[in-house]
């Protein structure tokens, strides 16, 4: 952990690793802050299943919290967003921009592609990678 920027665990991940129940944003920083004294530099629990905030990301720091938010996009075509709104991080982070702006534009990324999803296959779907 400590040799990752930073660390983009979904929900059910960041349960797993912290031993934490995670419904809230409050207890996603609570996880998210675990993770940090664990060694992690920053935590992205992404929150596409918190209760009562939906698409709302929280990035944990040891400078604080700062959250994310998305218009949930209703869809079954979500397989691979994970992967994706990583690796959208870390270009943008290649190209320079700060953790917090890389996060931002990933988001719209992913929000973008899940909507945007051409609904093949069967099941959960991927999302559109070229929006």
């Amino acid at each position: 952990l400590p040799l990752a920027t930073l660390i983009t665990p979904n929900i059910a991940e960041a349960e797993a690793l912290s031993g934490r129940t995670i419904l809230t944003v409050e207890q996603a920083e609570s996880a998210g802050r675990e993770l940090i004294g664990a060694g992690a530099q920053a935590a992205l629990i992404t929150g596409g299943h918190l209760e009562g905030r939906p698409a709302t990301d929280v990035l944990v720091r040891d400078s604080g919290c700062t959250l994310f938010a998305g218009e949930y996009v209703d869809s079954p075509h979500t397989h691979g967003t994970g992967c994706t709104y990583s690796a959208a991080i870390t270009a943008l982070l290649a190209r320079g921009k700060t953790l917090a702006e890389a996060i931002r534009e990933a988001k719209d990324y992913i929000s973008r592609a899940i909507a945007g999803a051409p609904g093949i296959g069967h099941g959960h779907g991927p999302v559109d990678h070229s929006v």
